[in-house]
């Protein structure tokens, strides 16, 4: 399924039109997204949680030329589903 399904699959459920449906998808990610760029996490119960991991940085080895490399310290989105979620796909 890709975003327009999902936009499809939301406007048929919610009887509304495919434009508000888009708006409304759009409306929920740009929350998730605002969120977790301050650094909090967004809890749907029932279904999961995203939150913002942290990776240290460490040394790599450029595999071409076996030099080893900076890799800088990054954020990361991270899900954990939910037991409802879980339960539904078992």
């Amino acid at each position: 399924m890709n975003k327009t399904d999902l936009i499809e699959h939301i406007a048929k459920q919610a009887d509304i039109s495919k434009a508000a449906a888009g708006r409304a998808l759009e409306a929920v990610l740009g929350g998730v997204r605002t969120t977790l760029k301050r650094g909090g996490s967004v809890t749907l119960v029932g279904f999961g949680t995203f939150a913002v991991t942290k990776r240290a940085a460490r040394a790599g080895r450029n595999p071409r030329t076996g030099e080893t490399i900076k890799i800088k310290a990054s954020k990361l989105p991270k899900f954990r589903p939910g037991k409802a979620l879980k339960d539904a796909l078992n």
